[in-house]
């Protein structure tokens, strides 16, 4: 601060001598009026810290620049809760509602999916050691009753095996099949809407957009003017929206992924334990 008091009084003072102080050279610059400038600054300086006040932005930089650096502040203090409140509301209400409302949807379907996959999913391996057992002991009762009190698909396929047991091994396979179908489209299910949203994320950013470029374009020409403050508030709409569409769909596809990874492995799990089924059925119609 006082190296800048001290460039003041210097500037002051070689406005007032002319430039003749210039042309003497470096000698100029020990004069007595340098010494006076200086001088000058230190009281002007020992003045401030004795009375104990303080310079205030606008003394600093200045009144025009201090206005930004206060916005700066307030930004830079925001939250991201309210940074993401304030981008939403700045968006248009309307149409980033429709768009949380497909985030909301898409994830409670997703999570419907993920917990009934994970009940799903047993112990197949344990289960089927289990079940030969009691064929083996010929007590298809009990194996029949074990199936019914496992939960899963799996269990559910095996139970319709042991059901046609009797029947000759066409009918048992066939029937396991038609059942395997049905358990696979229970576990999609749903899936068909999450695939919805995730298109509609995008969809209603893209449609934000171009409603944002319509505002704009209305407002160019109420005005009559192409000036970067009339229009903003248009293109922060197109920009937003689709910002926020497209991170919709980016999070519902990477949830969809992982579901159906699920299901593929459950399915295989099923086809799995179908073809061990039929092998236990074959060795007992054989020991009969």
């Amino acid at each position: 601060m006082k190296k800048i008091i001290v460039a003041i009084a210097m500037t002051m003072e070689l406005a007032t001598t002319g430039p003749t102080a210039l042309a003497q050279g470096d000698s100029a610059a020990t004069t007595p009026q340098t010494e006076t400038a200086m001088t000058a600054a230190d009281s002007l300086l020992a003045g401030t810290a004795e009375e104990g006040e303080l310079l205030s932005p606008e003394e600093l930089v200045g009144e025009d620049m201090a206005p930004g650096m206060a916005l700066g502040e307030d930004m830079m203090g925001l939250g991201l809760h309210d940074q993401l409140k304030t981008k939403f509301v700045e968006g248009s209400a309307g149409f980033m509602s429709l768009v949380a409302l497909a985030l909301v949807l898409g994830l409670a379907l997703c999570i419907e999916r993920i917990i009934y996959l994970t009940l799903a999913e047993v112990n197949n391996r344990r289960l089927l050691a289990d079940i030969e057992k009691k064929v083996e002991a010929n007590d298809m009762e009990g194996a029949k009753t074990l199936c019914r009190d496992t939960r899963g698909p799996v269990a559910s396929i095996c139970y319709q095996g042991l059901l046609h047991a009797d029947e000759d091994m066409a009918t048992v396979e066939r029937n396991i099949v038609n059942y395997g179908m049905v358990q696979s489209g229970n576990l999609e299910k749903g899936c068909s809407w999450i695939r919805l949203f995730i298109a509609m994320a995008p969809s209603l950013g893209f449609l934000g957009t171009v409603i944002g470029m319509v505002m704009a374009f209305d407002q160019i020409q109420e005005a009559g003017d192409i000036s970067p403050t009339i229009v903003a508030e248009g293109m922060k709409v197109a920009l937003i929206t689709t910002i926020f569409g497209i991170i919709v769909a980016l999070v519902l596809q990477v949830f969809y992924n992982y579901i159906l990874s699920r299901i593929e492995r459950l399915t295989s799990q099923m086809e799995e334990s179908a073809i061990t089924l039929l092998d236990i059925l074959m060795k007992r119609k054989q020991q009969q």
